[in-house]
């Protein structure tokens, strides 16, 4: 798709999703820009483009914002932390810029075409995601529109360009990081000034009752509570990242690369993935701001960059360019065929996904990795990988254990529903981005962990009780919570 050009953004980071075919006589109208991965009001290309593109016009411009009905299975534990963002955000937009931010429920299909035709608009800016379901909904809004209406996307999510970094799916990270780093000199670069519109929105819009609508949200998703260790919100990002008590490059960096695989330090982990997850900072920002301290402790910076870029690009790129990224079909043929082969072969335990999800197997640590995540909302990253293949090993065959897996990713992580979850699940089960090792029953060719090799690598004992004390301060906190609010209804009464 053709290229677009713009006064901030690098026409690359841009595509035509519908363009206007031959002369019209209609006025140009307003642009509005259809927020949705990427939920935030610096560093955003897309929202820069959409304001050069008004500012060009001589045009006013708006946010749009559509709010799906528990989006791939989202609770109160994701949608409250994303509201509670995109509050913040209707501030940060209409106080600073002037821009008005519209918010709507419902199927974006026929949300997003109203409300071009209402305000006549004469393009529309939107997000990239490579996941389908937002895709085809776009692809139904370029239908709905009228001829009139041009349509555009840009990718603010990754440092480089989906469609710049590589054109096909890549086998792994080996083959993709050179393609990544040849492009990086060019879109790794600083973020220009946000301009503010020259024209305001001419009509005011209809107030937003966040209280009510947080209520009704963690109401409907309120077997997943939410979590009180992450705060949302751009500027509870940026203190993660460079915040001068605990920020992970000001203060946290150096133990990267000691105690990134290690469950027992949480700490040492970045703690950014939730706000990455909902586009609250980008993850230019953070690569721009590591690159800045790298002298300081090269070894670390390399890694989180490795982690930030190249891997969270390998993911964007398998569930762009392989519409079965949740299935055994994305698998890659040597895969499918030893999961298949394995697929009958004795279990010593068969779990059902009632068992895994309330964490009865017999087995203690996974227990732990199962309670983390529901109680903590964030299961350590070398224990996903234990995790999903345990579930491979104790359910009736590889698409079972695939479906349960994502479920409960999906359910009960901060950032589930992500590129990188389903390529973290399908590289546990499937091998993607991986290769093929020594055969063995039920995994077959598919890398195998087991207990003994944790048990090597970290004190087992201590991430059991570590988690045990996480999930009792969870359900001590929450026991005092109902006793507060039962004598605030008794008072009510």
């Amino acid at each position: 798709m053709a290229s677009t050009p713009s006064n901030s953004v690098q026409s690359g980071r841009i595509r035509v999703l519908k363009d206007v075919t031959g002369s019209l006589d209609r006025p140009v109208g307003p642009v509005v820009y259809w927020m949705f991965r990427d939920q935030r009001v610096k560093d955003n290309w897309a929202l820069m483009h959409a304001v050069d593109e008004a500012n060009r016009a001589k045009v006013p411009v708006a946010v749009a914002f559509n709010l799906f009905d528990q989006f791939l299975g989202a609770k109160s534990r994701q949608l409250g932390f994303m509201l509670r963002g995109l509050q913040q955000l209707q501030y940060d937009l209409e106080e600073t810029l002037q821009i008005p931010f519209f918010l709507f429920q419902g199927e974006a299909e026929h949300t997003i075409p109203n409300f071009i035709r209402e305000c006549e608009a004469s393009l529309l800016v939107t997000d990239f995601s490579p996941l389908r379901e937002v895709r085809k909904c776009k692809e139904e809004i370029c239908k709905r529109v009228d001829e009139s209406v041009k349509v555009h996307e840009v990718d603010a999510h990754n440092v480089v360009p989906i469609w710049i970094a590589s054109e096909k799916l890549e086998y792994s990270a080996k083959t993709l990081r050179g393609k990544i780093n040849k492009k990086l000199p060019e879109y790794l670069i600083d973020f220009p000034a946000l301009l503010i519109p020259t024209r305001k929105w001419p009509s005011t819009h209809k107030f937003i009752d966040w209280d009510r609508l947080i209520d009704d949200n963690m109401r409907k998703g309120a077997d997943v509570p939410e979590i009180e260790w992450c705060k949302p919100g751009e500027k509870a990002a940026m203190e993660v990242l460079m915040g001068r008590k605990d920020g992970f490059l000001t203060k946290r960096l150096k133990s990267y690369a000691i105690d990134r695989n290690n469950p027992l330090k949480p700490r040492g982990l970045s703690g950014l993935s939730p706000y990455l997850h909902f586009g609250q900072i980008s993850a230019q920002r953070c690569a721009l701001e590591a690159r800045n301290v790298r002298k300081l402790n090269p070894q670390a910076v390399d890694m989180f960059l490795e982690e930030l870029i190249v891997r969270r690009e390998l993911a964007d790129n398998y569930c762009y360019y392989q519409p079965n990224y949740d299935s055994l079909l994305g698998a890659w043929e040597w895969a499918r065929k030893t999961l298949m082969d394995h697929a009958s072969d004795k279990r010593e335990h068969v779990y059902t996904r009632e068992q895994l999800e309330k964490a009865q197997t017999a087995d203690p640590l996974w227990n732990a990795s199962q309670l983390e995540m529901v109680f903590h909302g964030k299961m350590h990253g070398f224990m996903r990988m234990y995790w999903a293949k345990k579930i491979l090993e104790w359910t009736r065959g590889p698409e079972e254990a695939l479906e349960i897996c994502i479920y409960l990713n999906d359910k009960y992580e901060i950032d589930g529903r992500d590129p990188n979850g389903y390529v973290g699940c399908m590289w546990s089960i499937c091998g993607v981005h991986d290769q093929g090792w020594k055969e063995r029953p039920i995994f077959g060719k598919i890398r195998y962990m087991n207990f003994a090799g944790c048990k090597r690598k970290f004190d087992v004992d201590g991430y059991i009780a570590y988690v045990k004390r996480v999930v009792g301060e969870v359900k001590k906190r929450k026991a005092g919570e109902v006793v507060v609010d039962r004598k605030a209804k008794e008072l009510r009464c």
